[in-house]
């Protein structure tokens, strides 16, 4: 019997022995679509939400069984914004209406009453209220919704430029197994891309083609392509199965990217990810087993820094869920509400259950060597393309953290005496829990950093478009570090660019060209299509294998390229890859840098670039124009690029902040 369809889960350590895909079966379903987005994360689902709008026929596949992905599946439903972009709303209509709904289902933006952020609330909700939003979407724009839960891509068949059909596996119990989200991701993912069936799963084998053309379409008429494939992967996954060119980890030193940590590429170290879990505040002390796998991770557990050495604060830093209204409290300056019986946590912290591996035995994502050395770039044989031993180690780290929390006495940054036992709380596990797991953990692990595309050589990058650090950073590079870990020549184009990038203001006198190594602004692109502002936040990568090795340190100047953003764009360019002419990406797979890809990954970012991604989509199968070709003629303007921008405008999808152009050079006020 097939598996349902709904309408609105690694491989082996590396140069080990390794499950191979057997050969694929016939399909037991092929289904056309105007759009496929593989991914239902939070570009996922905005670029569905705006096809859908578009009127087109989308089919959304996920790799879990929720939509959301941060504020759902990888369970960090803590909005990550800025204060004055939230001050002035100024976000895509489809993430406005997101926080309008989550205000109304609980009658107040922030249920969880958490200080990392305006909006804390409840995963599951999160998946819900996506779903009905979609749902409406589909309703509003007249389009077609097709969602495929627990389903991953296998295979992508394609001309030398175009994705011509999609080999998808989605999987179901098996008769008389125990259902979906009993065991953790690293005990299923495996089986979950092979084709035959298991004692776990059975298999529903899909093959999505492009729609055909309706009569007198311009599409009918032309040889553009007719349906279009968007990578909103959490790892960039289709950037690596389709083998196009990308980047994966620390950026070579450059005078693009003057502040990495390396004088040569390392695609090892990316940042950091995370199993989420939900703690809840109870009454009376609870029984704490320690868990058997503890003691090899408890030398890596911290507050980190002195000054977050609390337990109230490091709980109700994203509580999720408070019915009640605690005492006022403040730590280092942090005002809060302290802790109460009910009141829900979910536990996202560095020096706790993030994992950091960042070595060639123990990296998440694997670099193209070792897709190769794995054979999973063969036909047939792509398996997710991630360490399965890393995610179990992850696994194990996250649930240790907790009995951390509850029972440990130990800081591996601060000391002794530091840490404190708190009884009074229980780890939420089980299908009605909030993470929606028998075990207890996020579905999936909330990711920062995946592959990265290189794109397409353009004007000023002949090598391939990418966003580097110095095109958003606030950093000042007259501090003498620059000058000191460049070479002579290097600095020389450094000092070059910063000054082409303030040449508006030295030549119009408002600053002089000696103090053009200090940003005011970050670069604008003729191609904005969408906007985002955060920090530049690292989770560095640990140096030693394994990352809980006692006296494990961070990776040395990780965190020099970390600090304060101007608000920036999201380029076109940086969201078509090389290659295929009908393949988008969104999310944190767009061609960002090391470093600025540590800004451009918190939720309205997802948000904003999946709503370019839809909306680009559904413009080019109406225009019948191919994306690359409303970028290539640039600098010289671009009539559909930018009808493009105006009906992103139109929609209430804003492409640029207010105030922030080449004739407002000031834009220290935005924080």
């Amino acid at each position: 019997m097939k598996a349902p369809l709904v309408s609105l889960t690694l491989v082996g350590t590396l140069f080990t022995p390794m499950a191979i895909a057997a050969p694929p079966r016939s399909a037991d379903q092929t289904i056309e679509c105007e759009i496929l987005v593989v991914g239902g994360g939070l570009s996922g689902v905005a670029t569905a939400y705006e096809g859908l709008l578009g009127g087109k026929n989308v089919c959304l596949t996920e790799i879990t069984d929720w939509v959301g992905g941060q504020i759902s599946a990888q369970g960090t439903s803590a909005l990550d914004e800025r204060p004055t972009q939230r001050a002035k709303l100024l976000y895509p209509r489809g993430y406005l209406e997101l926080r309008s709904r989550i205000e109304r289902k609980y009658k107040e933006l922030n249920p969880g009453d958490c200080w990392v952020s305006d909006s804390c609330f409840l995963p599951r909700d999160g998946h819900e209220i996506l779903t009905k939003l979609l749902t409406d979407a589909a309703k509003k724009g007249k389009g077609k919704l097709q969602f495929f839960p627990n389903t991953v891509v296998k295979e992508l068949q394609r001309t030398p430029n175009l994705i011509t059909g999609a080999i998808s596996i989605q999987h179901r119990p098996a008769k008389g197994a125990p259902p979906l989200n009993t065991q953790p991701l690293s005990q299923t993912i495996t089986e979950a891309y092979s084709y035959n069936n298991s004692a776990k799963f059975d298999k529903n084998i899909i093959r999505f083609v492009p729609a055909k053309p309706k009569k007198n379409s311009p599409l009918a008429k032309s040889n553009a392509p007719n349906w279009y494939v968007v990578d909103a992967t959490e790892t960039g996954e289709l950037v690596g199965l389709a083998d196009i060119p990308y980047r994966l980890g620390i950026d070579a030193r450059s005078y693009l990217e003057p502040s990495a940590s390396s004088a040569t590429n390392d695609p090892y170290c990316t940042q950091g990810f995370t199993y989420t879990y939900a703690m809840e505040a109870t009454a009376q002390p609870q029984v704490q087993t320690m868990p058997p796998f503890y003691l090899q991770y408890s030398n890596y557990y911290s507050y980190e820094l002195q000054r977050l050495a609390s337990f109230p604060l490091v709980f109700t830093y994203r509580r999720i869920w408070s019915p009640g209204e605690g005492e006022t409290a403040t730590f280092s300056g942090i005002e809060f509400t302290l802790p109460s019986p009910g009141d829900i946590s979910m536990q996202n912290w560095t020096w706790g259950n993030d994992y950091r591996p960042g070595t060639s035995s123990d990296n998440l994502v694997y670099a193209r060597n070792q897709l190769q050395a794995t054979g999973q770039l063969e036909p047939g044989k792509w398996m997710g393309g991630l360490r399965v031993e890393s995610l179990r180690k992850a696994e194990e780290i996250s649930q240790g953290y907790y009995y951390w929390l509850v029972a440990g006495t130990t800081d591996s940054q601060l000391g002794e005496g530091v840490k404190q036992p708190q009884p009074n709380y229980r780890y939420l596990s089980g299908l009605d829990s909030p993470m929606g797991t028998v075990h207890g953990l996020s579905k999936y692990p909330y990711m920062r950093e995946g592959r990265r595309i290189i794109g397409r050589p353009s004007w000023g990058q002949p090598q391939g478009f990418t966003v580097w650090e110095i095109d958003i950073s606030r950093r000042d590079y007259t501090d003498k570090y620059y000058s000191q870990a460049l070479s002579p020549e290097t600095y020389r184009s450094l000092k070059a660019a910063l000054s082409g990038l303030e040449a508006t203001a030295i030549i119009g006198g408002a600053s002089k060209a000696s103090l053009a190594m200090r940003r005011s602004r970050s670069t604008i692109y003729p191609d904005s299509v969408g906007i985002a502002h955060y920090a530049i936040d690292f989770h560095p990568c640990m140096v030693k294998s394994p990352p809980e090795a006692p006296g494990n340190i961070e990776r040395p100047g990780e965190r020099k390229g970390a600090g304060q953003a101007y608000p920036f764009q999201i380029p076109l360019r940086a969201m078509i890859p090389q290659k295929i002419d009908n393949m988008l990406v969104a999310g944190k797979s767009i061609a960002t840098s090391h470093i600025a890809a540590a800004a451009y990954r918190v939720h309205s970012f997802e948000w904003s670039s999946g709503a370019a991604a839809g909306n680009t989509a559904a413009f080019s199968l109406d225009k019948a124009i191919a994306p690359y070709e409303l970028v290539n003629s640039l600098p010289q303007q671009e009539p559909q690029l930018e009808a493009l921008k105006g009906r992103l405008k139109a929609q209430g999808n804003p492409t640029a902040f207010p105030d922030t152009s080449i004739f407002n050079e000031n834009w220290d006020d935005w924080r």
